[in-house]
């Protein structure tokens, strides 16, 4: 089975062509993504309408890159693909939109995916692991543990309380005036920096294993304010001083996932944890985590790093992982700016609606 996928839910237009052989096995024919980095610069984020016109000017000469890198033509795709939720309602809307017009002209089943479901099953996709496997999803709008069970089968664990990890990394950037995007900035820097810098640790010890981001974040612009006016050196200590608390509060939370993970499957259960989405990229958080795997008996899984950030691959992989279990949407199929793994998990006390 081919099939062809449209990721337009935040700021990069992707299109992409998977295939998946009768055993199971992946490969990945092409992967288009084109960002619009210069287009939201100037104002520090990501402007929702900038993005949504963007990816109408953008998503055709993608798909068309996408389909001539494959060597494919249409009449050799077996389904459509296309983010459907969460995210940006603009930019939803045009991925939908244009996945369902391909889909009803060439007569193609149309699969709704849902972005965070991806990110999931990246690692299926990479590393063909099976299930069940603990995951820990970092993004620019998403913290949180997901015991997997299989495909539509998510049980959260842990969620943040305040901001996300990738938040947290692009509004500390921006209050030590570090340019857009933030979070590359921050670990390019903390390279260079000491992490001597006294900042706290949130929730470090909680039995519950959820996140609070929005202190330590505060915490850095205070620290900023009392050494300002900053040097770079200054700068480059807070980046790894911040940085650094990120690794020990991700490995004390996930340590606490893992441990109620074995808790609901058993001691005998894959010992397996899958970190993905755009703040997996950051190598500190992977060594960290590596570690942390090593000391619980536990294998981590990343993806390569060109698939962490968004992209069409995983959409494409998780609509095949949908179409092969003879799931498919129609043509009502909506976009959703909200759309949680685990729409039943219980409210996490003091959380805000990212929770």
């Amino acid at each position: 089975m081919t099939v062809l996928g449209i990721e337009t839910s935040c700021d990069e237009t992707a299109a992409a062509v998977v295939r998946r052989e009768s055993d199971g096995s992946a490969a990945i024919l092409s992967n288009v993504v084109r960002d619009q980095l210069d287009l939201h610069r100037r104002y520090g984020g990501v402007v929702p309408e900038i993005a949504a016109r963007a990816h109408v000017e953008l998503l055709d000469a993608a798909i068309a890159q996408a389909l001539d890198d494959a060597g494919l033509t249409f009449e050799e795709i077996d389904a459509v693909a296309a983010t459907a939720g969460p995210g940006l309602i603009g930019g939803l809307i045009v991925g939908v939109v244009t996945g369902k017009a391909i889909a009803l002209a060439r007569g193609l089943p149309f699969v709704a995916v849902n972005h965070l479901e991806a990110h999931a099953l990246t690692a299926r996709l990479t590393d063909g692991i099976g299930f069940p496997y603990l995951l820990l999803l970092v993004s620019g709008g998403h913290t949180q543990l997901l015991a997997v069970e299989g495909v539509g089968r998510y049980r959260r664990l842990g969620t943040t309380l305040d901001d996300a990890l990738g938040e947290a990394f692009d509004k500390t950037a921006k209050l030590l005036g570090l340019p857009y995007p933030g979070g590359p900035e921050v670990e390019k820097l903390a390279k260079d920096g000491d992490a001597s810098i006294p900042l706290p640790r949130p929730m470090l010890g909680r039995a519950e294993p959820h996140f609070s981001l929005a202190g330590l974040k505060t915490a850095v612009r205070q620290a900023a304010q009392q050494r300002a006016p900053l040097s770079d050196q200054v700068v480059a200590d807070l980046c790894a001083s911040f940085q650094e608390a990120v690794a020990e509060i991700m490995v004390d939370r996930t340590g606490r996932g893992m441990a109620l993970y074995l808790d609901q499957f058993g001691e005998d259960a894959p010992r397996q944890l899958v970190v993905a989405g755009g703040v997996a990229a950051n190598q500190r958080l992977r060594e960290a985590l590596d570690r942390l795997c090593h000391a619980q008996g536990f294998t981590l899984h990343a993806p390569p790093l060109a698939l962490c950030s968004d992209n069409g691959a995983m959409i494409a992989w998780a609509g095949l992982e949908h179409f092969a279990r003879g799931e498919r949407d129609d043509m009502t199929a909506e976009a959703r700016a909200r759309w949680p793994l685990d729409p039943d998990a219980p409210p996490a006390i003091g959380a805000g609606v990212k929770a």
